[in-house]
């Protein structure tokens, strides 16, 4: 992302809200778009910051399931009640947390940036992205 000066708190939450966390990140979002199979399905954008920016709620970790494929690295996670993803572990960063910028519930975001990601040639395209710098400190 960007240096630690120019993060904010966002808070974020499932449609039901029983999934609840809250996010270091820029006011300014850098979002994934990438055209997998899975993320093509459920139009899975997202910005990625390294794990120690993320916190989960207490008490929304019972409210999670997490469904995986092919090679099992991506972890989709998602609320058990009303079935949104508001975060995950991407294949690409599993030392960073993947976040849906449309479940940031403050007013925090002052813009977003699309990229995209070729994740249906997922080897060639990793060796040339900058995606895993996202989730370093």
């Amino acid at each position: 992302m960007t240096s630690s000066d120019n993060l904010v708190s966002h808070s974020g939450s499932c449609h039901c809200g029983n999934v609840k966390f809250t996010v270091l990140a820029p006011s300014v979002l850098e979002v994934w778009n990438c055209n997998c199979s899975i993320c093509k399905k459920k139009q899975n954008l997202h910005f990625i910051v390294p794990k120690s920016r993320f916190t989960l709620h207490t008490g929304s970790e019972e409210h999670l399931t997490t469904y995986t494929f092919n090679s099992g690295q991506a972890k989709h996670t998602f609320c058990k009640t009303c079935g949104v993803q508001s975060f995950y572990t991407p294949r690409s960063n599993p030392d960073g947390v993947g976040v849906m910028p449309h479940c940031i519930d403050s007013d925090t975001v002052t813009e977003v940036i699309n990229r995209d990601f070729d994740g249906q040639n997922w080897e060639q395209f990793i060796e040339t992205s900058d995606i895993r710098s996202k989730s370093k400190e």
